[in-house]
């Protein structure tokens, strides 16, 4: 092709130019060949000064194939980078040649030769394997180029000189304080079966990856490369999606001792470093037997998720015993990130950057009376608090944070610390940079007060990543809501408002966090009112100084309701106070075009949208069909899904104590009262009726007389109940609730796993695309308080509870083991298929199915998915939309801020708050930014008995009767 032919041009000529001897190399030519190296594998992550130097100097061979380069034992005289072609590895245990085996293949973008530094004969032979090209440095050169760009090189090198420290004024490489060889002294049961499943597994699969490998004429015994292992664990499971998160699976095993750095080096690389596992440190280490294999085989998907899960406390762990001077961008970006979702920090959303540079680890406590001089926050582990006379006074989990007020007092430890595990983890930040926190914070705070109270406090942040052109000019800054009153935050906001900004523009995302969230603090029927006091016309000024601002006034006010009512949307039907604004709105716009005729560019949109919300809902004998079809799902019409409305009518069966029901027919978003109300009209009596949810299990909860909405947050096999209260504990659960009694395995088993993964993501993506943004903030601070359904969030979080219990339900109900595996191999085909689908809510369901321990027998816990899923929120951001997202995870995330932080704070509104809840509702906007197209070729084919099957799953959702039968397929072994 066109393009493969310039590319061959352009490496034609730089290898010219490259033969030009360095001395006659005019600096044309030292652009040309920088230009081709940078591009070039090895020299990627090499500083540009230094690259140019190396373009000064670089020399260039050509070598056909089987021609040796140097032998093991000689005294090299060059460095090399490989720029085509590959060479072979040669070790000799004798001094015979012919006796060399080759250990590996260098192929494009490798680098070798640095011996030359020390003068050490060469490690290995070297014999070009097909025709090469090659980049050639002389010994005197390279060296020079070792001393005066030692901190960018070392990294980029194999070992030794790939680990070792370097100092700004030593000439030789120095080499770090080895510590202690393990972190935890005893590894637990857990990793160190983990260790041992993947050690055998690896010998299974992969036997070449564990093997005795020589360097520099050292021979180390039975090792792994960590590159290699990074490789192996991305090809073992869908649940590895990046090289950062195996290196912190890997990390697991090198902190309990499981796997060990051959030098002792606490954290795992992914580079050309040698690894051992516990195993292998025995002379005579055993070879799995075919049963071990067996078993390893069974366990290794378990075993990666286990790792999956645990391994980013790991890898936070490893960045932090760096010295803060030694962490990458990388690592500070994990920190923040980390950062966010610890408790105790939750509140600090635009100041925690800070910790960036400040942060330590520490595994220590304190005693009563002694000097503060840090405050701590649990990563990992427990303490309890203990006072002298007192005795235990409380007990703090991970995410809590002591020591702060002896700092803030300038007093001693009002109490002791004592570690309640052994392996407990901390952040420390010292009294210093504590307050210098506190100072900086102070000092970017600005206070409006009115009658001598606070109405609007902002603080002031860094605007941005823009760099001004003047080489010493201050970074630009912006202020920011912290809290305020309603009115006044609304104030403020249209001050602020930037007209020639387009509706959807990123920088208006802070008043789109206002529009979205008003809703908690400022209500339609205050913010309308509101609105209107903000569009008169000025009763002072010159006629021209009153026209200029209520010009500028009127049109941000327009343009603040057009967004407002486009984020609202048809909700806004349902609002009486906010139709009546809009139409009335309207009208004095109309009228004030008259006068300022400016304002006509923006009639023609506000009309537009008057006119869609104000429109009647049209056929509603129509509208209640497609209802009764969300909520039976065994209707398999092929018509497109609506979103439920509040007023839409739902017919829904509630049972009596006898176990016979009354069908009713209500609006959706009906309170229990309401509720009771047409029971009591059916079975002629409601005197003393209270209303219950009953689960499968048995788990009865009486609804509250204000809870609304009540139909659709049942659980997957929840019905419910109406009976008088004195008869509540005679209530029990219908026999049709206990589930299916047999699998259908022999049903989906013939179904393409694709077919199933691609059925499912457009099945979930109706559901999630019905979800309006504002269902999220109405579950987190509870619809009662909004008195509007969550209708269409609940089907979908039901629907993740629904996928999880199917798998667990076919494989408790498949009886042959045979077809069991084949049946867990299934699902984590369906699995991977929808992650490859975007299908991230499904693909965690199918996952979490699978580590159910019913299934899984083991105890594999995810303790707290605002952490343990750091790893799904990097991914995100990775991802391009359409995606279906982990919808529990949004809701946690938005739960625990929602408990971590106070609505108001001294009668003001925790704006901070709402911005932060905010910012997790826009992952739901991001993720439906565009739109979903099936595809095609699947879907044009007959994929009906596929499509009927995943929208009627029948499952048992009581973990009572699944672990039991789980047990009577495989007894509990003595």
């Amino acid at each position: 092709t066109a393009g493969q032919h310039a590319a061959c041009w352009r490496e034609f000529y730089t290898f010219i130019f490259l033969e030009i001897l360095p001395l006659e190399r005019s600096s044309e030519d030292v652009d040309i060949i920088f230009t081709r190296l940078k591009e070039v594998k090895a020299f990627e992550k090499f500083h540009p000064n230094l690259l140019q130097q190396i373009c000064l100097c670089g020399y260039y061979e050509n070598l056909e194939k089987g021609i040796t380069l140097f032998r093991q034992g000689d005294i090299g005289t060059n460095w090399y980078a490989v720029l085509t072609g590959s060479l072979d590895v040669k070790v000799s245990d004798t001094s015979n040649h012919q006796d060399a085996v080759t250990i590996c293949t260098l192929g494009i973008g490798t680098a070798f030769g640095e011996s030359i530094l020390d003068n050490t004969p060469r490690h290995a032979t070297i014999v070009t394997r097909e025709y090469s090209e090659l980049l050639r440095i002389e010994q005197k050169d390279f060296k020079a180029l070792w001393e005066k760009y030692r901190q960018h090189m070392s990294g980029l090198l194999t070992p030794p000189y790939g680990v070792m420290e370097t100092g700004s004024n030593n000439d030789k490489p120095h080499i770090p304080h080895r510590p202690t060889k393990t972190i935890t002294q005893v590894p637990s049961e857990k990793i160190l079966r983990a260790g041992k499943i993947l050690r055998n597994t690896i010998l299974s699969r992969a036997p070449h990856m564990i093997r005795d490998r020589k360097y520099h004429l050292k021979t180390y015994r039975q090792c792994c490369v960590g590159t290699e292992l990074v490789d192996w664990m991305m090809q073992q499971s869908p649940c590895v999606h990046s090289r950062t998160q195996a290196v912190g699976m890997w990390q697991v095993l090198l902190e309990e001792g499981v796997l060990n750095h051959v030098d002792q080096e606490h954290h795992f690389q992914d580079k050309y470093l040698f690894y051992r596992f516990l195993d292998d440190e025995r002379e005579d280490a055993p070879l799995p037997t075919e049963e071990e294999k067996k078993e390893c085989d069974e366990e290794l998907q378990d075993t990666m998720l286990l790792l999956s899960q645990i391994g980013p406390d790991a890898h936070m762990r490893m960045i932090l015993r760096k010295p803060p001077g030694q962490r990458t961008v990388d690592d500070l970006e994990f920190i923040y990130e980390e950062l966010l979702h610890i408790k105790a920090l939750s509140h600090l959303s635009t100041t925690v950057s800070i910790f960036k540079n400040i942060i330590h680890h520490q595994k220590g406590v304190f005693n009563q009376g002694e000097e503060g001089t840090s405050w701590y926050i649990i990563l990992k582990g427990s303490v309890n608090v203990v006072i002298y006379g007192k005795g235990v006074v409380c007990t703090l989990h991970e995410g809590d944070d002591f020591g702060k007020l002896a700092l803030v007092n300038d007093a001693p430890r009002a109490a002791s610390i004592v570690l309640r595990e052994d392996n407990c983890h901390f952040l420390r930040v010292d009294k210093e940079d504590f307050n210098r926190i506190l100072r900086d914070v102070e000092a970017n705070t600005v206070r409006l007060k009115e009658h001598d109270q606070d109405v609007l406090v902002l603080e002031k942040i860094p605007a941005g990543n823009r760099v001004s052109n003047q080489v010493n000019s201050q970074p630009q800054h912006k202020y920011i809501v912290m809290s305020g009153t309603p009115e006044k935050i609304l104030e403020h906001f249209l001050e602020t408002m930037r007209l020639e900004a387009t509706l959807n523009e990123a920088t208006d995302s802070i008043l789109n966090d206002f529009i979205m969230m008003h809703c908690v603090f400022m209500p339609n029927s205050q913010l309308c009112p509101a609105l209107m006091a903000q569009y008169p016309f000025p009763s002072q000024g010159t006629e021209q100084e009153k026209m200029d601002y209520a010009l500028n006034n009127k049109r941000r006010v327009i343009r603040l309701v057009l967004q407002w009512a486009a984020l609202y949307g048809d909700l806004l039907q349902e609002d009486e106070a906010a139709m009546a604004f809009l139409e009335e709105f309207y009208v004095s716009v109309s009228d004030d075009t008259r006068m300022i005729a400016a304002l006509k560019e923006q009639l023609p949109e506000l009309e537009k949208v008057v006119k869609q919300v104000s429109e009647e809902p049209k056929a509603p004998q129509k509208k209640h069909k497609v209802l009764l079809q969300l909520f039976n799902t065994s209707d398999d019409r092929a018509q497109k899904r609506q979103p439920i409305r509040g007023s839409d009518e739902v017919l829904f069966k509630v049972y009596c104590i006898d176990q016979t029901y009354t069908t009713i027919r209500v609006p959706v978003s009906s309170s229990v009262k309401e509720v009771i109300s047409a029971v009591a009209d059916k079975l002629g009596s409601g005197e003393g009726l209270i209303i219950v949810k009953m689960s499968s299990g048995g788990e009865k909860v009486v609804l509250k007389p204000h809870d609304i909405s009540v139909f659709t947050t049942l659980s997957v096999n929840g019905r419910l109940f109406a009976c008088p209260r004195d008869q509540f504990d005679s209530l029990a659960p219908l026999p049709e609730q206990e589930g299916p009694s047999t699998g259908t395995v022999g049903t989906f088993e013939l179904m393409s796993s694709k077919d199933l993964a691609h059925q499912m993501t457009i099945y979930d993506w109706e559901l999630f695309n019905c979800v309006h943004e504002l269902e999220l903030i109405y579950h987190t601070f509870g619809r009662h308080n909004f008195k509007k359904t969550t209708a269409n969030l609940d089907l979908f979080l039901r629907r993740f509870n629904e996928i999880q219990f199917w798998v667990v339900t076919e494989v408790c109900l498949c009886s042959q083991l045979s077809k069991r595996v084949q049946l867990l191999k299934k699902y984590i085909k369906i699995a991977a298929h929808c992650k490859e689908y975007k299908n991230l809510n499904s693909f965690f369901a199918i996952i979490m199915g699978l580590s159910n321990v019913a299934v899984s027998r083991l105890s594999l816990t995810w303790e707290d998915p605002s952490r343990n899923h750091r790893a799904y929120r990097l991914t995100v951001t990775k991802l391009d939309p359409p995606i279906i997202p982990f919808m529990p995870l949004l809701i946690k995330d938005m739960t625990f801020t929602h408990e971590g932080n106070k609505t108001f704070t001294d009668n003001l509104v925790n704006f901070e708050k709402m911005r932060m809840i905010a910012n997790t509702v826009r992952t739901v906007k991001f993720c439906r930014s565009q739109s979903f197209n099936p595809d095609a070729a699947l879907t044009n084919k007959n994929h009906q008995d596929v499509r009927s099957y995943v929208r009627q799953l029948n499952v048992i959702d009581n973990q009572r009767t699944l672990s039991q039968m789980s047990h009577r397929l495989e007894p509990r072994r003595a």
